[in-house]
């Protein structure tokens, strides 16, 4: 067998290879993360060993600067293994010389490789995964971006229109608000609006919900309004809603791909009843390879569902609040998640009302529910069972 190291940069990788005798078959050379230094990589490769099950090819897990490397050898069908820096970093500290350059290091994965009892190689699943990490992760900060941009565009109607939020019962954010501001983003506007053109205009935009006697409510209300017909808040308006638009449409492509993933990937976790092709797909993502996690309790920690410890002296406390200490996305899917199961599943309706009656609030009871569902895929992803608490 022959083991391969790569050392990951931003710019520039590293690569040798030693056989399982510990011979060095290819010295450290230098390739570029582009295509043309790829191909050099595995033009070397080949030049040492024509067959690619017996190359095992390892790297460290460093940020992101190794996904397009990694991709591209396990689309060429190589053995690659993502390596824990902490397991080559005992390796450097084994070395006498204690000496780091890309050039060692190298070896050190290598070595590393070659020592390790069980290997496990990265798949085309795992880049599913990766992908769904990814874009998870991306949905979630493009949510909070438009929720600024929410608050900000309430701000604006509050200064130039503040009576159009009592008029519209379902709130401002809908696409026939946005549809009104973005023609008539001021009170003066939409009062020399023609009636028939803004009872359509809402028409159209409500998919039948608003009536021309509404339209005729609205123009009256404009005509009162105490609102400041401000050109610069008019600009900030129209801007702001072209921005939600755009983060709703990106959002819709997001979700779109999440969905084809999980689809094509069919997870046991989507046979849950409350669980979405989002949801789960964040839940996957974040969660990687569940055979990451020895037992249900790290997974737990993982998430930061786990209660936190508080103890001084003889005194240990009962009741805590949970960690928060892991992933932030895990927790947000899976707290979302048990929501959601609670409504669809007899037993975690169960669970979760005995919480409640216990004292407990409506979050807190919704946690120990959280909690339930990660015991819960930690053995269903473990097994590659089905959901059977029905």
């Amino acid at each position: 067998m022959i083991y391969v190291g790569i050392d990951i940069a931003k710019l520039n990788h590293f690569a040798s290879a030693i056989s399982s005798d510990g011979e060095i078959l290819m010295e450290p050379f230098k390739f570029t993360n582009d295509g043309d230094g790829f191909s050099l990589l595995e033009s070397n490769l080949a030049s040492i060993c024509d067959d690619k099950d017996n190359i095992i090819i390892g790297l460290e897990s460093t940020a992101h600067y190794g996904d397009n490397l990694v991709r591209y050898l396990v689309a060429s069908f190589y053995k690659v293994c993502v390596l824990n820096p902490i397991k080559t970093s005992t390796m450097r500290k084994n070395n006498i010389r204690k000496t780091k350059t890309d050039k060692v290091d190298t070896y050190i994965i290598a070595k590393t490789l070659m020592l390790q009892e069980s290997l496990r190689f990265v798949t085309f699943y795992d880049l599913d995964l990766m992908d769904l990490k990814q874009l998870g992760r991306f949905r979630q900060k493009t949510i909070k971006q438009r929720t600024r941009l929410k608050i900000q565009l309430t701000s604006y109607i509050d200064q130039v229109f503040p009576e159009l939020q009592y008029f519209f019962k379902s709130g401002l954010h809908q696409k026939s608000v946005y549809a009104l501001l973005k023609e008539a983003p001021t009170p003066k506007a939409i009062a020399s609006m023609h009636m028939t053109h803004l009872a359509n205009l809402l028409k159209a935009n409500s998919h039948g919900h608003f009536t021309k006697e509404q339209a005729k409510e609205l123009r009256v209300l404009a005509q009162k309004s105490v609102g400041a017909s401000d050109s610069a808040l008019s600009i900030q308006i129209t801007h702001t809603i072209s921005q939600i638009e755009l983060l709703d449409s990106q959002l819709e492509q997001v979700e779109a791909e999440m969905t084809d993933i999980m689809k094509f990937n069919d997870s046991v976790i989507m046979t849950i009843p409350g669980i979405g092709y989002i949801n789960g797909g964040m839940i996957l993502g974040e969660i990687d390879h569940v055979h990451r996690f020895s037992n249900p309790n790290k997974l737990l920690a993982f998430a930061g569902l786990d209660p936190s410890v508080y103890q001084s002296g003889n005194f240990q406390a009962r009741r805590t609040k949970m960690s928060k200490r892991g992933s932030r996305v895990l927790r947000y899917a899976l707290i979302n998640a048990a929501h959601n199961v609670v409504k669809n599943n007899a037993t975690f309706k169960t669970y979760y009302d005995k919480k409640m009656a216990e004292g407990r609030s409506h979050y807190n009871a919704l946690g120990h529910c959280a909690g339930k569902l990660v015991r819960i895929i930690w053995k269903m992803m473990t097994d590659n069972v089905e959901f059977n608490l029905d």
